[in-house]
């Protein structure tokens, strides 16, 4: 057994990876409970400070790791591939080029594996290889219950290239929701900040004191694009940051929670999480309509994605017009 304290730099290769992941990558022998007990009693640090399970790395910060079981040697990862897999992957397809690929992820489909989760995008990627040698690689992520774009990294360079214009915020996202409640004012900026806990309803986000050491910023600028009546509005939602769960948490604190938010909705805000909603469905609300990001190959790309089918069937019965999503163009 290692005994004394290391401390690892993350690489290039390795940005925007899960902590989690991370140590799975390096120590496979440790089990995925032992690493979350590791991040909660504050063994585990990132540059000093404490970190959770989910949190993402950046190339170069420093990762304090306590004296753990020797690293066994991972099973060999074996990539079968699946044609079905590949068609329905097909049919998610946006724009690709030989840098990237954009998919429209449906609702309901976990980007990445975890606890219970035994079907994922990321273990469905070999189905976009299309010839090539890399397999595509996640550089950002969306909740297993938000539908809409999703950008994939074809080689290694581009992935570093993307992660980084993630996390220096040079891309610009714009998300739809259909919220129980009209906000006031109907447009403005929600300026947050939040932290991880773990309660009664798993792990969530919850807003953080401005001089909470562990909160972290979240800025959201929202505006109102229609209304059905006072009960139910369609947001257009930025987020200026990226933080877990930043825009559910954001819009229950305007009192304007994402329908079908089961997780963050409060019992006194409209029946957002509940079927009084009469007529819509009980799924998420919430869609990644636009992103506008950096090109590898220079100039940016601009790709927007439809709704999903219980979003489009929403919008019908409130009377909100979406016109169709525009097709994808570089700039």
């Amino acid at each position: 057994m290692n005994l004394s304290v290391q401390t690892r730099a993350v690489t290039e290769d390795e940005a925007d990876l899960r902590l989690d992941r991370w140590f799975r990558r390096h120590f496979p022998g440790v089990t995925q409970g032992a690493i979350q007990k590791l991040c909660r009693t504050g063994q585990v640090r990132i540059d000093g400070r404490r970190a959770d399970a989910g949190t993402r790395l950046a190339p170069g910060q420093a990762v304090r790791v306590p004296p753990l079981l020797p690293a066994a040697e991972p099973p060999p990862v074996v990539h079968v591939f699946n044609p079905d897999i590949a068609r329905e992957l097909e049919r998610m397809v946006l724009y690709r080029d030989d840098t990237l690929i954009v998919l429209n992820k449906p609702h309901g489909l976990a980007v990445q594996g975890g606890p219970g989760i035994v079907r994922h995008l990321d273990g469905m990627l070999d189905g976009l290889r299309t010839g090539s040698e890399h397999r595509p690689r996640l550089v950002h992520r969306l909740d297993r219950d938000t539908s809409g774009v999703l950008v994939l990294a074809r080689t290694p360079g581009t992935a570093a290239k993307l992660a980084a214009a993630f996390r220096g915020r040079d891309v610009q996202k714009t998300y739809w929701a259909v919220v129980a409640g009209r906000p006031v004012p109907v447009e403005g900026r929600i300026d947050m900040p939040l932290l991880r806990y773990t309660g009664p309803r798993g792990e969530r986000s919850v807003p953080a004191t401005r001089d909470d050491k562990e909160g972290l910023r979240a800025v959201t600028d929202y505006r109102t694009l229609d209304n059905a009546g006072q009960k139910l509005a369609w947001l257009d939602l930025s987020p200026i940051t990226g933080r877990t769960h930043q825009l559910r948490v954001h819009s229950v604190a305007i009192r304007a929670p994402i329908v079908g938010d089961v997780k963050y909705h409060e019992p006194d805000q409209n029946g957002a999480g509940s079927a009084l909603v009469e007529g819509l469905s009980d799924k998420l609300h919430l869609h990644a309509r636009t992103l506008d990001l950096p090109h590898p190959m220079g100039g940016r790309l601009v790709v927007e994605a439809e709704l999903p089918p219980h979003m489009r069937e929403s919008f019908k019965t409130l009377g909100f017009h979406a016109g169709p999503a525009q097709a994808p163009y570089r700039r």
